[in-house]
């Protein structure tokens, strides 16, 4: 059986590509997939064209792994392969004349609809305005004392990605809360602007709080026991809200990214200021949320109205 250097792999791709936890967490998975396939089947180095092919048809035909995830697992094997043949020449990649297509369907995103999000921000300020009431203790407990609905709004308005909002830290907002300095995928780093007066107020006022409570190092946003808000955790808040208000299907981060980007093509900002906002590195990713903007393109179609012009 081959030997897969899966920890100096990942390490590499961490420290030469700065690359994110999950995407090196998908790296070290998809290798261990490929080590329990040349275990069953008993292959060894040099590796052929054919155990790839031979790979490429368990991972379709056996296991019914779906096309992004195949082609996922084949690009992490063709880099891997690439990688260890740069460190030793004696073990050339199987994939040198490996042409393996993998058609994707494109799936279009999810926005929240703008009736399911003034619903969602109706109740986040009855929740808070009501914990605020004297007597009550518990009247919204998937709120948070109104730090959900601060991050739902932020959300709304700068398409952030869920894990780039909780790893803020104090220091990345600037002192009027309209500004906030993003580390984005690879390590890149980008300003989002937060446009709403009131959002910004509101923004401001509480990261004023979080510095006089700690660092400016500190995370900006902390769970209830006082630690860094872990993803996963605000994903189980709006799974709560999402029961409590019945919305189906159930309110994401990234469904609230996709609303960020809809709302702002829909409102005619231009697709190239939405790709800087969103951290996309092609144009391409960004252009599918014009295909999705119906609202606008029934606006449009209403102001231009051309029956009406022609019965001049």
């Amino acid at each position: 059986m081959p030997h897969l250097d899966h920890t100096a792999f990942v390490n590499s791709r961490r420290d030469e590509r700065s690359l994110g936890h999950h995407t090196l967490r998908a790296y070290a998975q998809d290798l261990r997939t490929f080590a329990r396939f040349t275990k069953t089947h008993k292959l060894s180095d040099p590796l052929s064209r054919d155990d790839i092919l031979a790979y490429h048809r368990h991972l379709r035909d056996e296991l019914g792994a779906r096309p992004a995830t195949i082609e996922r697992r084949l690009v992490t094997l063709k880099s891997y392969f690439a990688w260890r043949e740069d460190r030793n020449g004696a073990l050339p990649s199987p994939f040198a004349d490996v042409r393996i297509s993998v058609r994707i369907p494109r799936r279009l995103p999810r926005p929240i609809d703008r009736e399911t999000l003034k619903a969602v921000l109706h109740a986040g300020k009855r929740a808070t305005a009501a914990r605020s009431t004297p007597g009550v203790d518990d009247a919204a407990p998937a709120w948070e004392d109104g730090v959900t609905l601060l991050i739902i709004k932020l959300l709304i308005v700068t398409g952030l990605r869920i894990s780039e909002l909780t790893n803020l830290k104090v220091r990345d907002v600037s002192p009027d809360g309209g500004q906030i300095l993003v580390q984005g995928k690879g390590s890149k780093e980008r300003i989002v602007f937060v446009p709403n007066w009131e959002l910004q107020e509101d923004f401001r006022r509480f990261c004023q709080m979080r510095s006089k409570d700690g660092s400016i190092a500190s995370p900006l946003f902390l769970n209830t026991v006082g630690r860094q808000l872990r993803a996963a955790t605000f994903r189980k808040r709006l799974r709560a809200l999402s029961k409590r208000l019945r919305i189906e299907p159930h309110l994401t981060p990234h469904r609230f990214r996709h609303s960020a980007a809809t709302l702002l093509i829909e409102e005619g900002i231009d697709i190239r200021m939405v790709q800087a906002l969103l951290g996309h590195a092609s144009l391409k990713t960004t252009e599918i949320y014009v295909r999705v903007s119906n609202h606008a393109l029934r606006r449009a179609l209403e102001q231009a109205d051309i029956l009406d012009a022609l019965r001049d």
